[in-house]
């Protein structure tokens, strides 16, 4: 298992596409980024999935750690995730 930030620069024909595809995978933070914890398995299967989807002119960065205690957030400004009721 390792943590990861996903953020990703993409063509507009495509977002609602990759937007699914990294939904299913990982916690979606901003318009276009996500993180969370991940398999191995999991992360070799999201990154398939948006090579087949990617083209030349779209870029996706990935920022992979460990865990999660090995980064640092400071949110400036209201959070994406104040309005996220967990039950």
């Amino acid at each position: 298992m390792v943590y990861v930030i996903l953020v990703y620069d993409i063509d507009e024909s495509r977002v609602a596409k990759v937007l699914k595809i990294c939904r299913k995978y990982l916690i979606w933070v901003q318009r276009s980024v996500f993180e969370g914890e991940i398999t191995d398995g999991n992360l070799e299967l999201l990154q398939a999935e948006l090579g087949r989807l990617i083209k030349d002119e779209d870029s996706v960065m990935f920022y992979i750690t460990p865990t999660k205690k090995n980064f640092k957030r400071k949110t400036m400004g209201k959070s994406k995730e104040e309005g996220r009721n967990i039950l």
